[in-house]
């Protein structure tokens, strides 16, 4: 098998390459080549993966190279690429370059090779695409009305995915992931980045800042899980799941305060005192219009699973990125 990951540099990226390379196989299949797509740099070779190897360092939406990195047919084909949300907000051209046009250059990439090639292509997409006003809780069906540039632009991909699959260019799955917590490294430009940061942050020692109320509540899943995910999205029979190819993935519903208490009950006070509270309009404007609790039936039927509290969430970070040595 060869696979293809783009977004490859980030860090869900990273995790999933790592993954492949330590298991050597995907739905039973060997795998003998990995294509690593970012547009920072080339990808390093994950771990002592054995196989061909390709790194690519260049921009998706640039079509040319779109169409090297699908050159050798790639069966599956994780397409992770994309800006995130605080950033799409901002930056209004970036958001679009990068998370619909380098989408639908990858799309027709596929789509041009002809010949009857039609990989199995998983988008990582976000509950982002839903947006107020919505029910406490959201069934799979509810329709897409984003309220952000980032969620549009997740929604408008979703769409083009399920037009290519019905038209049969190419074998789509669309996964809406949770908000991923939590992520390892520095904070990024996301909107959503304080709910990893006021539980990464006071784990190593360091202060966080919490920019929204503690009322806050939102749908979380772990970088463990969402991996799993994607793994077991690669081996989804296209044929379970109809026309409607988009999914909401199972995650936790819980509210900032209850994240703050999972990290008292695991690190102690001290560690939840390093939070300082200083309000952000703008983040509050953003994630006021993100849907907080899903029913994902449809995913946990077809097998699909996450954590059950948050704190097995702080557990996965811990077990995955530091050990035993967390500051208390």
């Amino acid at each position: 098998m060869h696979i293809l990951i783009t977004g490859a540099a980030g860090m869900i990226g990273r995790k999933l390459a790592a993954r492949l390379a330590a298991d050597g196989a995907l739905a039973g299949r060997p795998i003998e080549r990995l294509t690593l797509v970012d547009v920072a740099a080339e990808p390093p070779r994950p771990g002592k993966f054995p196989g061909e190897f390709d790194a690519i360092a260049g921009d998706l939406a640039d079509r040319a190279v779109a169409r090297n990195a699908v050159a050798k047919r790639p069966e599956v084909i994780f397409h992770l690429a994309a800006i995130v949300s605080g950033e799409a907000e901002l930056d209004f051209e970036k958001g679009m370059h990068v998370n619909f046009d380098g989408s639908r250059a990858l799309f027709d990439a596929i789509r041009s090779v002809g010949d009857g090639y039609r990989p199995r292509v998983v988008f990582a997409s976000s509950i982002a695409a839903f947006g107020a006003p919505f029910p406490d809780t959201i069934p799979d069906d509810f329709f897409l009305t984003p309220l952000t540039s980032y969620g549009t632009q997740k929604a408008m991909t979703e769409l083009l995915l399920a037009d290519y699959t019905r038209r049969g260019f190419l074998d789509g799955v669309g996964i809406r992931l949770p908000n991923i917590v939590v992520r390892p490294g520095k904070p990024n430009k996301a909107a959503s980045g304080f709910f990893s940061s006021i539980i990464r942050e006071p784990l190593a020692g360091e202060e966080a800042v919490l920019p929204v109320d503690e009322s806050v509540r939102n749908w979380h899943a772990s970088p463990r899980a969402a991996i799993g995910f994607l793994i077991h999205v690669a081996a989804l029979d296209g044929k379970t799941l109809g026309p409607r190819i988009n999914l909401t993935m199972p995650g936790l519903c819980c509210t900032v305060a209850e994240q703050i208490a999972a990290l008292r009950r695991i690190a102690g006070d001290a560690a939840a005192a390093r939070i300082r509270r200083a309000p952000d309009p703008l983040i509050a404007r953003i994630v006021g219009g993100w849907p907080a609790r899903f029913d994902a039936r449809r995913a946990a039927a077809l097998g699909f699973r996450a954590e059950r509290t948050f704190d097995d969430i702080i557990r996965a970070h811990i077990d995955d990125e530091l050990g035993d040595s967390i500051a208390r």
